[in-house]
């Protein structure tokens, strides 16, 4: 039964001394069991008139075969089934690491509704139950502190290592751990629709979006694989007419399909992708898709707006500067116009009126206009409140003083709002100036520095703020470039601008008011993914724990996939190159081939599971 074997290497086999049915059927079984899932995957294939890697294997062994090199070919479709098995190891571990979010969320909530208590399922939770946490369990949905103080360990959603203080008013995420007292919480959201459920149905959506290197595998594939198929038929058909024997043309053709078979390649992408994405969401960093994965890490420029982004968000009024009124008078004018205004500019003097005990006017005809301010009726007297320019297109025009007074306040790193009062149309003058101070956040200067270490060339920063304002804050935190005074159509036409001087460039932001921009940009980063609907759902990667300094582990991560991705298309394209010319030539035989190339394979998944225990240090040392 051996004589029709080739003469190059094979397989040593005790067959070729026993009757052919004492081991045909267990070639005949290894091929059933090794063979049956590439062979449904290559007859699909074939019938949507498409040639992939399971046709490729499932004709080279059934070639091995028709030769009697029954163990080469048993061994190539077992050693191809392994590397698929592996391959769905992998990946299930990958999805594993999200997947096992889903279980930190309790089975049963402590519940009080109608003044009894009781435990019921997750699923049964409706907004608007009080579930009460007691020490050391998990939350079992989306709410707000109503009763008691604790500490709460957020790591699993926001990747924060510290566990950070609730009161009565914080908000708290399902699957987050109590760890003191304890807590009453009134839910917010339905389980369906928690921080936790969200960002796992954001990161299993993320692996549909596909990575550059994963589009170029694919066609790479496409094209390849009928290729292979047409210079096999001729491998086999030429050579017989030039002399060459059959049976070595034969061979020679069925080694060419198991070395070209572009195994490796298929997997080179996905599996770091989805490893790499699997990392993120662990440490608090939500990557949307693989594209955004390969494509954060080659940015040169990134983008900060200023408010909420690179300052705490956070505002307090700190000037009250009267011009015709008395302060209690300017400050009462003003908050109560900016009471019906959800800027944080607003809500910090609105603020300072509460704590003063101020009561506010009544509030009539009000307008908010993005870029310029707002205007209303207070008790009867017209108010606008807002920039320069909304100063001058009402033809309100500052004295010396006035000016002099307004820029220092500005130099000094203050936001200056103009209130102008008026009793018509064109009828305005200045009432006051107030100032008001967003201070850096803590961790902006220690972010600013990350990247800096990651060599991101340009760090730019986009603001409605006036100049010297957006100055003194660029200045302290060391940034490169500031643009200021900006609408939101401004930002985006700057980062278009930005695109043409460098490779890429992120955006970084709120999700709200910096849309245009982040739409324009080759990455969008949303702060404060934890509990924002507009940071999950706009983004492109959402920092959950609302910590700046995630922005640089998030490049150091992407770069840290890209590696992987790239030395695995080298290891699947060298493999292919180096045996390839071998099957040629008849220099490998099959044996050698099947070992060499299902190696690779194997290797390339090895390789993008260490993705998944990639260390936050590693940024400190990039």
């Amino acid at each position: 039964p051996r004589s029709r074997r080739s003469p190059t290497w094979s397989l040593a086999t005790p067959t070729a001394a026993a009757p052919t049915a004492a081991w045909l059927p267990a070639y005949l079984l290894a091929y059933v069991a090794g063979g049956w899932h590439a062979t449904n995957h290559a007859v699909r294939a074939a019938a949507k008139a498409r040639f992939d890697i399971d046709l490729l294997m499932v004709v080279a062994a059934l070639g091995a075969a028709s030769l009697g090199a029954w163990p080469e070919g048993a061994l190539l479709l077992f050693l191809f089934s392994l590397g698929h098995a592996l391959e769905r190891l992998a990946m299930n571990r990958a999805r594993g690491a999200i997947r096992a979010l889903g279980g930190l969320t309790p089975k049963t909530a402590r519940v009080r509704r109608d003044g009894s208590e009781g435990d019921l399922p997750v699923a049964e939770l409706r907004i608007g139950d009080t579930v009460i946490v007691r020490p050391g369990e998990r939350l079992p949905a989306d709410g707000r502190v109503t009763a008691g103080k604790s500490h709460v360990d957020q790591a699993p959603i926001t990747g924060e290592s510290i566990p950070v203080a609730k009161v009565v008013g914080d908000e708290v995420y399902a699957g987050t751990i109590n760890l003191g007292g304890s807590l009453e919480v009134l839910t917010d959201r339905a389980p369906e629709d928690t921080t936790l459920a969200r960002v796992i149905k954001a990161v299993e959506s993320a692996q549909i979006a596909k990575a550059p290197s994963h589009r170029f595998s694919e066609r790479f594939q496409r094209v390849f694989s009928p290729i292979v198929l047409g210079v096999t038929v001729l491998m086999i058909a030429v050579p017989p007419l030039l002399g060459v024997p059959f049976e070595t043309s034969f061979m020679r053709a069925m080694v060419l399909l198991v070395a070209s078979s572009p195994c490796a390649l298929a997997l080179a992408t996905p599996s770091a992708v989805l490893a790499g994405i699997a990392r993120g969401a662990r440490s608090g960093v939500l990557i949307k898709g693989g594209a955004h994965l390969e494509n954060a890490g080659m940015t040169d420029a990134v983008v900060f707006d200023k408010t909420g982004t690179l300052t705490t968000g956070r505002p307090r009024l700190t000037d009250v500067a009267a011009a015709g009124l008395d302060e209690e008078s300017l400050l009462r004018l003003a908050a109560s116009l900016e009471s019906r205004s959800a800027h944080p500019l607003a809500a910090a003097v609105a603020a300072a009126a509460a704590e003063r005990n101020m009561s506010l006017g009544n509030v009539t005809d009000f307008e908010e206009r993005v870029g310029f301010g707002v205007t209303g009726v207070v008790d009867g007297v017209s108010v606008m409140i807002g920039n320069r320019r909304l100063l001058a297109e009402a033809g309100v025009v500052l004295s010396p003083a006035e000016e002099a007074n307004a820029s220092e306040l500005e130099r000094r790193g203050k936001t200056t709002l103009f209130v102008a009062a008026g009793d018509g149309p064109s009828r305005w003058s200045l009432a006051g100036v107030l100032a008001v101070r967003d201070d850096p956040r803590p961790e902006a200067r220690t972010t600013v520095a990350g990247l800096r270490r990651l060599g991101i060339k340009h760090l730019v920063m986009l603001t409605g703020d006036n100049e010297r304002v957006a100055r003194a804050v660029g200045e302290e935190l060391g940034l490169d470039e500031v643009h200021a005074g900006l609408l939101p159509d401004d930002k985006a036409r700057l980062v278009v601008e930005l695109q043409q001087r460098y490779k890429r460039v992120i955006v970084v932001g709120d999700g709200v008011n910096d849309a245009p921009a982040m739409v324009a940009a080759d990455v969008s980063v949303a702060m404060g993914g934890a509990g924002s609907d507009v940071a999950l759902e706009v983004a492109d990667v959402a920092l959950m724990s609302d910590d700046l300094t995630r922005l640089p582990y998030a490049i150091s991560l992407s770069r840290a996939s890209r590696r992987m991705i790239v030395q695995n298309l080298f290891v699947s394209l060298g493999v292919i190159a180096l045996l390839v010319p071998s099957a040629l030539f008849g220099v490998a035989s099959i044996g050698v081939a099947v070992v060499i190339h299902e190696s690779s394979t194997l290797v390339v998944v090895a390789n993008a599971l260490r993705l998944l225990g990639y260390k936050e240090e590693a940024v400190t040392a990039a």
